[in-house]
């Protein structure tokens, strides 16, 4: 399928991102109804706008549908617990301090630009109209935030968990919530609980949306997973069928929920980088990246150019070992057996050099808050040339395996097909998006941590099926070659982190040579350093797509509230969009495609 005419659109001709947010904010001044809106400073540069829950839909009709260049994606969509909350945070005066906020982000890929919607709410009227009938991955965000806030969307058309047990009492992600449970009285399970929650489990067609027969048959209906090797972690697909037909599929998430998010509201601030880790875990320290990215922006901490670098030169390596994983399995879901085995091979030469640099493997959590936690070792070099000069030839071999091979092309083009439109209204980013011929990169439209000084084409395709997702990060491992050598023949010199103070922690080497710095050492690695009041959102182009730690302090040494944007959640909410109709084996193919991870989806 040819992607649709706004591919063909030219991009704003903004040279830098406040430009982009100016020309906004001075367009709607002109256009918008005023009553609609607020403004409030933050320390990310994304314009906010505050509005009420009487006129939000019109708001956000207006700016998908009215405004030129139109925010046709909606990218996230959360809540705040403001009900603790102490210090002032730049709310717009005249405003009263709501109990919780319900917090919009959208994307405008024409203008390359993330604006925030506020909506403040009293606790004696926690709801709002839903927005489902303008994007449809408002369904999963909107049940996400009923069910973990207990904000309801009037006009929802299935509201319920999503993260939580169907038996769950109380909100988690709400400040009176337990957050350990040594808060709470020791579990028990009495016989009439077991039963209960085994009448909770089964499984009834029509809470899901189904049908158990038509005018001509009777519907089976199967679960694929939660356990099941295709569906790559606990991730459960009920599907009704007639015969080897989808009539309807639903995908059933919340099996990895660990509570990553009110983990953050009780570690210090450099403690939680071991959780980021885990979210993606094949990202590495492409997890670490977004959280410190949106530290320091809310810190004002500048990074050194060494430091910088070497956070390129490592993101990109995890890239390539998850595109790796991707790769083999995708081929091993459509039928072929042995590449999983050479790409894995080569993933455990990568690692290699990994632990060489920073000690770990899969989870290193080695970057900092301004820089990363210590210098390259002697040898990184020849190791990094070495696999650059290794892995060319391989990626040939793969492409004769795999991406020439005729049953391969047979069973995933023309399956699993969505066109450009389709992806910014379901919230796809990455290599999904950049399959329906949409060239659009974030390292590209809103350089960070240096990427304006690489050299890197971005990969894209034209047909948006399971094929092209494939073809597109196969490219993109090469890409990723091309910037790490860049990185290699051209690393700064200089320190690998920032001698800010709220940097953790400080150089070691001088904390013997003045008080000072002994003081802070002690300090940052006790209770962690004081982050300023704010908020600060930092998406950047991660593996499976834009990921992004919105962080709120309230000017302590732990955050107020962190919420983490992942690509992967709503790209598993699009799957009966583009599966019904095909057959069971086209689904096990379009999973394979979208390259997910659950604990990324969960959190």
């Amino acid at each position: 399928m040819q992607s649709d005419t706004l591919t063909r659109k030219q991009p704003l001709p903004t040279k830098t991102y406040a430009l982009a947010a100016r020309a906004f904010l001075a367009e709607i001044r002109r256009n918008a109804n005023d009553a609609w809106y607020q403004l409030q400073d933050c320390a990310d540069g994304f314009p906010t706008l505050w509005t009420t829950p009487g006129n939000v839909i019109a708001l956000l009709r207006y700016l998908k549908h009215k405004i030129p260049h139109p925010f046709a994606m909606l990218y996230d969509l959360t809540a705040i617990d403001e009900r603790l909350r102490i210090n002032d945070y730049g709310r717009p005066q005249g405003t009263q301090k709501p109990d919780f906020t319900v917090v919009y982000q959208l994307l405008s890929v024409e203008r390359d630009l993330f604006i925030r919607i506020k909506v403040p709410l009293t606790e004696n009227a926690l709801s709002l109209p839903s927005a489902t009938a303008l994007w449809p991955n408002a369904n999963w965000y909107e049940r996400e935030v009923w069910d973990l806030f207990g904000i309801a969307f009037d006009g929802h058309p299935h509201l319920r968990r999503i993260m939580m047990p169907h038996t769950w009492k109380g909100h988690p992600l709400r400040k009176d919530h337990h957050a350990r449970a040594t808060e709470v009285d020791p579990f028990t399970l009495s016989d009439e609980k077991q039963d209960r929650e085994q009448e909770a489990l089964r499984f009834r067609p029509e809470e899901w949306g189904m049908a158990d027969h038509g005018e001509d048959s009777d519907y089976m209906f199967l679960n694929l997973g939660p356990n099941h090797p295709s569906v790559h972690g606990v991730f459960r697909v009920a599907l009704q069928l007639d015969g080897e037909q989808i009539i309807d599929s639903v995908p059933d998430i919340g099996y990895h929920h660990r509570g990553a998010e009110k983990m953050a509201e009780r570690q210090a601030w450099h403690s939680y980088m071991p959780y980021t880790d885990r979210i993606d875990y094949l990202g590495g320290v492409m997890n670490n990246l977004p959280y410190v990215l949106a530290l320091e922006q809310l810190a004002g901490i500048k990074v050194p150019p060494r430091a910088q670098t070497i956070r390129v030169m490592m993101a990109e390596l995890f890239r390539i070992s998850s595109h790796l994983v991707f790769y083999g399995t995708f081929a091993q879901d459509v039928g072929q057996m042995s590449p999983v085995f050479y790409m894995f091979i080569d993933r455990e030469k990568l690692f290699g050099i990994v632990e060489a640099i920073t000690g770990g493997r899969m989870h290193p959590a080695w970057f900092r808050i301004g820089g990363v936690a210590q210098d390259l070792p002697e040898g990184w070099d020849r190791m990094v040339r070495e696999f650059l000069d290794y892995m060319p030839a391989r990626l040939a071999e793969y492409e004769g395996m795999v991406l020439k091979n005729k049953l391969l092309q047979k069973r995933t083009r023309g399956i699993g097909v969505y066109n450009t439109a389709e992806a910014l209204d379901w919230g796809i980013t990455g290599p999904g998006l950049r399959a329906t011929g949409l060239d659009w990169d974030l390292r590209k439209r809103r350089p960070y941590s240096g990427y304006e000084q690489f050299e890197f084409d971005v990969p894209t395709a034209n047909g948006g099926d399971c094929f092209d997702r494939c073809v597109v990060r196969v490219e993109e491992i090469r890409q990723s070659l091309r910037i790490i050598e860049q990185c290699l023949n051209n690393m700064p010199s200089g320190p690998y982190k920032s001698d800010h103070p709220l940097t953790t922690p400080p150089a070691k080497e001088r904390t013997m040579e003045d008080i000072e710095t002994l003081i802070q050492h002690f300090v940052n690695n006790s209770w962690g350093p004081v982050m300023p009041v704010g908020e600060s959102c930092f998406p950047i182009e991660a593996t499976k797509g834009l990921n992004s730690y919105h962080i709120v302090s309230d000017g302590g040494t732990t955050s107020y509230r962190t919420r983490i944007r992942t690509p992967s959640f709503p790209h598993l909410q699009m799957i009966p969009h583009i599966s019904n109709g095909l057959m069971v084996a086209d689904l096990i193919a379009i999973i394979a495609s979208i390259d997910f991870v659950m604990a990324d989806v969960d959190r």
